[in-house]
């Protein structure tokens, strides 16, 4: 089904050009380009025109998206697929342990992507895996799914602005501190494609801010909540092990799997501004049974501050 963008134009947009109002609706350039070059996806007054025309108070603009294509070599999978939320610009999911994020070598029809090829297959509509940010395979929870090119530029904009708020839990090994930031820059690990490391001359800035939630002295892990001011490969985990915490069951970094199989890492809250309608939505995701310490078994009320 062809989406169509329709916009009854005020008198504060009078005289602005199509391709200036389109960029502060949060249109790429890439996408208007790609708009441009498609028969009759920009009218005015039901009329075709550039991206020049000056708009007239009172005008409806309309945008009319190409037909969606299929993202290709991506096999529809039944998988099952947690969604906590959607509407026809995006999803939210609340991915499960051992998901990949999209096929690659070994992976090729367990992933997120090919689960949601099959759904989508199932309602009968094309499907575009855009994935707006990204989990490693074994760590849950919160992501976000683009289901257009309009939802998918404006939300990638806001990522590159940290209008995506973000937080996280971990178990990490040994009492945390109450709180705290790692300012270390990471560069991938010498003779390793996957593994990083903490690496203050190649590395690039990152910055970790954590918070100690619960401490178990009988397993000795703590219970951390964490906000990322930077977002690079591995980062939680990384700089959590270069302070002497590191994850249980990372099998990069601390292959310990006495508590837990699988890194002890939960995607736990979301806050953004949705792209489109500018509500702002709200979504936390339960913390995983393999990371509940005893008396712990809710995330409510746990870490309700503004950290």
């Amino acid at each position: 089904m062809k989406m169509i963008m329709n916009y009854l134009i005020t008198e504060t947009s009078n005289d602005t050009t199509i391709e200036r109002y389109l960029l502060e609706q949060g249109y790429s350039q890439s996408l208007i380009r790609h708009l441009r070059n498609t028969e009759n996806a920009i009218t005015a007054g039901g009329m075709a025109v550039y991206t020049t025309h000056r708009l007239i108070p009172g005008e409806v603009l309309t945008i009319s998206f190409p037909e969606e294509k299929n993202s290709e070599n991506i096999i529809p999978s039944k998988l099952p697929i947690d969604i906590l939320f959607e509407d026809e610009h995006l999803l939210v999911i609340n991915k499960a342990a051992g998901v990949p994020i999209h096929p690659s070598q070994g992976n090729y029809d367990n992933t997120l992507a090919n689960g949601l090829a099959y759904y989508f297959k199932e309602k009968q509509m094309p499907f575009t895996f855009r994935a707006i940010n990204r989990l490693d395979r074994d760590t849950t929870g919160l992501l976000i799914i683009a289901k257009n090119p309009l939802s998918a530029c404006i939300l990638s904009e806001m990522v590159k602005k940290h209008e995506i708020r973000r937080r996280y839990l971990a178990v990490v090994s040994g009492e945390l501190p109450m709180e705290g930031t790692i300012d270390s820059p990471i560069a991938r690990a010498h003779d390793s494609t996957i593994e990083r490391c903490v690496d203050p001359v190649l590395g690039d800035p990152a910055r970790t801010f954590f918070q100690r939630l619960f401490y178990d002295p009988v397993t000795g892990h703590s219970l951390a909540g964490i906000r990322l001011e930077t977002g690079r490969t591995h980062q939680i985990r990384v700089h959590l092990k270069s302070i002497g915490h590191p994850l249980p069951g990372d099998f990069l970094y601390n292959p310990d799997y006495r508590y837990i199989k699988r890194q002890a890492l939960h995607s736990f809250r979301l806050d953004f501004i949705h792209p489109v309608t500018r509500v702002r939505l709200h979504f936390e995701a339960p913390l995983p049974e393999d990371m509940q310490f005893p008396g712990i078994t809710s995330t409510e009320g746990l870490w309700d501050n503004d950290f």
